[in-house]
């Protein structure tokens, strides 16, 4: 699996590692859409540090998982993000929607 989820307090940790391309876009999503939905959390981060490459696929889960955080009035903040995503990211204009830091 290429996210791996850690809860606590409502505090949900996901950290992405390896491609996250067209490939593995929806394996992530669906995991994010499922651990959300079962913890409910205040919080999640999404850990971007063990991530080697993204396409516009990691901007589509980005943004689903911004959503899905909206829709139970939770926040949502990346870390730890690595060179390339970050140029990805930001030539989308990400960062004016998600906190990243």
């Amino acid at each position: 699996m290429p996210v791996t989820c850690k809860e606590e307090n409502r505090r949900l940790t996901a950290a992405v590692t390896g491609e996250l391309d067209h490939h593995g876009a929806r394996a992530v999503m669906e995991e994010l859409d499922r651990r959300i939905d079962l913890a409910q959390p205040r919080e999640l981060t999404l850990d971007l540090s063990g991530l080697t490459f993204t396409d516009s696929s990691g901007i589509a889960v980005l943004l689903r998982a911004h959503r899905r955080m909206g829709q139970v009035r939770g926040v949502m903040r990346v870390v730890s993000t690595p060179d390339q995503a970050g140029k990805v990211f930001q030539a989308a204009g990400l960062e004016r929607i998600i906190r990243f830091e």
